[in-house]
């Protein structure tokens, strides 16, 4: 039964996991995915000469001029896009993505009145915000399988039709949280498709989208784009927080489909929080500027790189695609939850259970049970000392 108790902050799962236990070394926090790169230097210049806006109300909509940032960093990004963004029509201000993801789904629910039981779909495991939003807007959060065994996404084939019927939404990440693996350009296209003909929103968390290792991860706007309509029953939701280093500055943007960001922006303006006007001028010039990107890219491909030489002999190990986590099978430590008590006590280093980021699956499992999540988001040193520490506990157990 899916009921709000069913859900945790992972974290306070694992302080409660931890509790007095000491570490064995000095710590080093590996759970939080909070980029530790710096924030570009352009931040505090912007906000200083932009900080009388504190004195005022902002518009909910967001300013034209971040809109038409957002706007060009979309055609610029996803060359397939080239002038088909309207900044009016099509891109959103929010106060970060994650407000996006959970506030969405009322209109999402709306739009599909008079179901008996409504369904979320999204992958499990997950980001806690999506289950979070199915059970607010009295939907059920159905998960789907998202392990090894499917290429750590959901088996589009194996939906049955009576549940995309009466499906509201579905979640995914891409890059995702936790996996790292990136859905390709086909798979985008065969979920638009899904979407569509069974009319329900897809909400792409791209927030990922800029750290990634080789080629740069197709977006759900260039997969829905269609010439003459648009974006129907797609919207991609984006942040600064993972691509500009600034999780702090909480400013994000839902994109896509312009009826439903209409109907979302009438929301909003009664419903959620708006961002500070000095807030959208530094996002503004965050957007429009690519060559801090392109340094914190680099920096995590190095950890990345660095990771595959001291943990690629690990069972079942593998490098994601994008994102800054590694989704590590510890079972031979027991488990995730087992394995997170033993890198504490014995080395020092602070991990999520997988277990945390997932639902137990029906059958009496959980599809993160064997894992843990590890943030690659400190400075190459402090993360190659803590991956030499997991290493030795992993070869130790070998």
């Amino acid at each position: 039964m899916h009921t709000f108790e069913t859900i945790q902050s992972p974290f306070a799962r694992l302080r409660a996991l931890l509790e007095g236990l000491a570490p064995g070394r000095p710590p080093i926090d590996m759970t939080m995915g909070e980029p530790r790169h710096g924030l570009p230097d352009i931040v505090a210049s912007r906000l200083e000469g932009a900080v009388a806006g504190f004195g005022k109300y902002p518009p909910s909509n967001g300013i034209p001029h971040l809109r038409e940032a957002i706007a060009r960093w979309l055609e610029r990004r996803y060359s397939p896009l080239a002038g088909s963004i309207d900044p009016d029509r099509h891109v959103l201000p929010l106060n970060g993505s994650r407000e996006g993801l959970f506030s969405a789904i009322f209109i999402a629910t709306a739009r599909k009145r008079g179901l008996i039981r409504p369904a979320v779909l999204m992958p499990n495991p997950f980001y806690q915000a999506y289950y979070a939003a199915a059970l607010a807007a009295g939907a059920e959060p159905v998960l789907l399988p998202a392990t090894q065994a499917t290429g750590h996404l959901p088996n589009l084939e194996a939906i049955p039709a009576a549940v995309l019927n009466r499906t509201v939404a579905f979640y995914l990440a891409t890059p995702a949280n936790p996996q790292g693996v990136v859905a390709s350009r086909a798979y985008l296209e065969r979920l638009v498709g899904l979407a569509r003909h069974y009319g329900f929103m897809l909400f792409l968390d791209e927030c990922y989208s800029e750290i990634y290792r080789d080629d740069p991860p197709p977006g759900g706007l260039e997969a829905a784009l269609d010439p003459s309509e648009g974006f129907p029953f797609v919207a991609v939701f984006n942040s600064l927080s993972k691509r500009s280093n600034a999780p702090g500055l909480r400013s994000g943007f839902i994109a896509g489909d312009a009826g439903f960001i209409a109907d979302y922006a009438r929301f909003r303006n009664v419903a959620c929080p708006q961002v500070p006007l000095p807030v959208q001028q530094v996002s503004a010039a965050l957007w429009d500027e690519e060559t801090h990107v392109e340094a914190s890219r680099a920096l995590y491909a190095s950890k990345f790189a660095l990771a595959g030489e001291l943990l690629g002999g690990a069972e079942n190990f593998f490098l994601p695609g994008g994102g800054f986590f590694l989704w590590l099978d510890v079972s031979q430590l027991g488990g995730g939850e087992t394995a997170a008590k033993t890198f504490w006590k014995d080395s020092g280093v602070k991990v999520l259970p997988g277990a945390y980021l997932a639902q137990p699956d029906g059958e009496g499992g959980n599809p993160g049970m064997r894992h843990v999540r590890v943030a690659l988001v400190d400075d190459i040193g402090t993360t190659r000392d803590a991956l030499t520490r997991i290493a030795g506990l992993l070869t130790e157990a070998a």
